[in-house]
């Protein structure tokens, strides 16, 4: 088999591995994996891939930071669960400050909107109830399936230090043809992720210091102090991490809570996160969509396209997969 066919094959094969990666809910897994392995990478380029002469010592390198990457990742986690949890002690805490949001709100909405919330806290607490039970369930499914996401999680992260462990070994056998392309599809894959993540953590990172600037020094110099602070941070840099849609996702939820103060700030919010909507847009543009020369646009259609096909698992998954197949395609000629 020619080399160009041979190529065209294990594009071929890729792309079903992640079709099924999609289908079977492996998504966690890969890009945790993914995360651990390019961030063994970039912490640790030469001395731990090209600068140590003894095998033994690059092994010990490579596996000292793998450990140190994903107890890091490990402990942001629960870092982040704390400080959700800081500001809203429990789920029955939770939905009391979201039945006073409501209370505090119904004056500044719509007649038709306000005639269909529920009347006070109890209203709330009772339709919440009923859902609950009506929906018994699903709420178990959802909390198998974020318990098998999170082993899914952890698993992969622990097969992406694996290969970086591997990778630091070097070379023992000469690869086969067919395995020199799949190694060149996989590493194709591993720096588009790269480009993608690591620029849309930049993104989020901006989109988060700047919200919480809005929330904690422009709001209280005029005397307003907006409830569910910390979450609101904590929602804006998790949804910030979605090209796009993740910001609108965010804006939704800092109006909502601003309605609670009042309808002029609910306004002075809303026009705030215009801005910092146009800002992501200058954003995207310039950083991920110069590192995988996307437009805004096609990243929409992707992620809708995911979406509909796969759920979340596709809209998360189809910023990486869309850049990585868009990459193929222009390698052969075809873009």
């Amino acid at each position: 088999m020619s080399e160009d066919r041979l190529r065209y094959w294990t594009i071929g094969v890729m792309a079903v591995a992640l079709a099924l990666t999609l289908h079977l809910h492996l998504v966690p897994a890969l890009l945790s994996g993914l995360l651990v392995h390019e961030l063994v990478h970039a912490l640790a380029p030469r001395i731990a891939f090209g600068g140590m002469a003894r095998s033994s010592a690059r092994l010990l390198t490579v596996g000292l930071i793998a450990s140190v990457v994903i107890g890091a990742l490990v402990g942001l986690t629960v870092l982040g669960v704390a400080f959700v949890r800081s500001e809203v002690a429990s789920p029955g805490n939770l939905m009391i400050r979201f039945a006073d949001l409501i209370e505090q709100s119904r004056e500044a909405l719509p007649a038709i909107v306000r005639d269909e919330l529920p009347g006070d806290a109890e209203s709330l607490r009772a339709l919440a109830v009923g859902w609950t039970r009506e929906h018994a369930q699903q709420v178990q499914q959802l909390g198998k399936s974020v318990g098998i996401g999170i082993g899914h999680l952890f698993f992969g992260a622990v097969i992406g230090a694996l290969i970086c462990v591997r990778e630091a070994r070097g070379p023992e056998v000469r690869m086969t043809p067919v395995g020199a392309q799949l190694a060149a599809r996989l590493s194709l894959l591993a720096r588009v992720f790269r480009r993608v993540v690591f620029a849309q953590l930049k993104i989020s990172a901006v989109n988060t210091a700047l919200t919480a600037t809005y929330l904690y020094l422009f709001l209280p110099a005029f005397g307003v102090h907006l409830p569910l602070r910390k979450t609101m941070i904590a929602v804006t840099f998790a949804a910030g991490l979605l090209p796009i849609i993740g910001n609108l996702i965010s804006n939704t939820f800092i109006v909502v809570i601003s309605l609670s103060v009042s309808i002029v700030t609910a306004a002075i919010s809303l026009a705030f996160l215009l801005l910092l909507h146009k800002l992501e847009y200058f954003l995207n543009a310039r950083i991920v969509g110069y590192q995988i020369n996307a437009s805004a646009w096609e990243l929409l259609c992707a992620m809708l396209v995911g979406d509909a096909a796969f759920g979340v698992a596709g809209l998360v998954a189809a910023p990486i997969f869309y850049a990585y197949l868009k990459d193929e395609l222009k390698a052969i000629g075809w873009l």
